[in-house]
């Protein structure tokens, strides 16, 4: 599957909406593609007080709710149709639900495609 392909899941599924006063959903889409050649798709919900997620959580939790956990390629677009590179916080989560997903290729801008490892060269995984 190409990004241009994966790009078209993630932003499928972007519908921002208000959930209530202190929250709202859908202005991040994310997709995924696991080692089986599944799409998952996720969207954020933010909420005033931070309690949130983003959209790659939502998708990952998807693809481990089927028993899966090695992310070939990901990629998160926001409502304006930008590409979205993961936050700190996802490259990390993304990072240990398999030991392989360091590996995991990133769409981060158009053309600009690098590996999740990269994104977080320091692995405190691996410090002495």
């Amino acid at each position: 599957m190409t990004f241009g392909e994966l790009y078209k899941y993630a932003k499928s599924v972007v519908h921002p909406k208000r959930l209530s006063e202190t929250a709202e959903a859908g202005g991040v889409g994310a997709a995924l593609l696991s080692e089986s050649g599944q799409v998952y798709t996720g969207i954020c919900i933010d909420t005033a007080c931070s309690l949130g997620f983003c959209a790659e959580h939502a998708a990952a939790a998807q693809m481990v709710l089927n028993a899966e956990s090695r992310v070939v390629k990901m990629v998160a677009v926001g409502w304006n149709g930008n590409i979205y590179p993961p936050c700190g916080r996802c490259r990390e989560f993304i990072r240990q639900l398999h030991d392989d997903n360091d590996l995991t290729k990133v769409l981060i801008e158009d053309d600009v495609i690098v590996a999740l490892k990269d994104l977080l060269p320091y692995d405190w995984r691996h410090s002495s």
